[in-house]
């Protein structure tokens, strides 16, 4: 912290408030950011705020609702805190390496398990229909037809062989479906950053009535600044709650796991 420092953004901040008598709850219902969010931004206290560009987006909406110049003391925050977000720099890229090894394995791992189960149909089909025709029977020489009289007065007739139904052909099975396909659609107005197969794909302020569709290979990156409000379909299924209203959240969506994030 820079507590000492001749910079202070939450206190400018605080300080513009009180001058237009607004409280920390008016500027929360009108931004949709936490209670907890905007206390952590007066206080200076990055450990409770999610940092990056969802810190300065905090920043930006609640210089706005209190009069000051939002790029202004953006520039002067990033001025207060230049240590933190070196910090904060070299921790992600620490993480990337190490995701990125991770993901290396995981990737070789998914492969090697689609190539099994397209393979797998494959050979039973072949085996099915190789097994068919070595086992097949040989055609029947034709029926000899004897022709006899039955005295008058009665006699039983031989029954007709019952025809034999042909054999069915064993189902295929249908392969798995790949890729994740998801529709963001907020009941209310919240801060939403998504990223595809880790590239960087949407960062900004939804509201209700807004709607995204989102479609990825591989993986899903999402964090949002109001889990309470975001309501997302995962390949068509709704999705269960990230997390409890006002929480800042940040998850990863993959094929592996997925299904997890469904409504059960």
């Amino acid at each position: 912290m820079a507590e000492g420092s001749a910079i202070n953004v939450g206190a400018r901040l605080r300080e513009a408030r009180e001058k237009k008598g607004i409280s920390l709850r008016q500027i929360a219902a009108t931004t949709r950011i936490s209670m907890m969010s905007l206390e952590a931004l007066e206080r200076n206290d990055l450990s409770r705020l999610p940092g990056g560009i969802f810190t300065r987006a905090f920043i930006r909406a609640y210089a706005g609702e209190v009069g000051l110049d939002p790029e202004r003391t953006i520039q002067d925050f990033i001025v207060q805190f230049p240590t933190d977000s070196a910090a904060a720099g070299t921790r992600h890229a620490a993480q990337a390496e190490d995701s990125q090894a991770f993901e290396s394995d995981r990737r070789a791992i998914e492969t090697a398990v689609r190539l099994v189960l397209v393979s797998l149909p494959i050979a039973a089909i072949v085996v099915y229909f190789g097994l068919r025709d070595r086992f097949q029977p040989s055609p029947r020489p034709p029926a000899v037809i004897v022709h006899t009289t039955v005295p008058r007065g009665g006699g039983d007739t031989p029954p007709a062989p019952a025809p034999q139904e042909p054999a069915q052909p064993a189902a295929t099975p249908e392969p798995a479906a790949s890729g994740l396909s998801m529709v963001i659609a907020p009941k209310g107005s919240c801060w939403v950053s998504v990223s595809v197969d880790r590239e960087q794909s949407f960062s900004g302020l939804m509201r209700e009535g807004d709607r995204r569709q989102i479609a990825a290979r591989e993986e899903i990156g999402v964090t949002v600044g109001d889990a309470g409000v975001f309501t997302y379909t995962l390949n068509g299924a709704a999705g269960r709650p990230l997390g409890a209203p006002g929480a800042v959240v940040s998850t990863r969506i993959t094929l592996a796991n997925y299904r997890d994030f469904l409504t059960r």
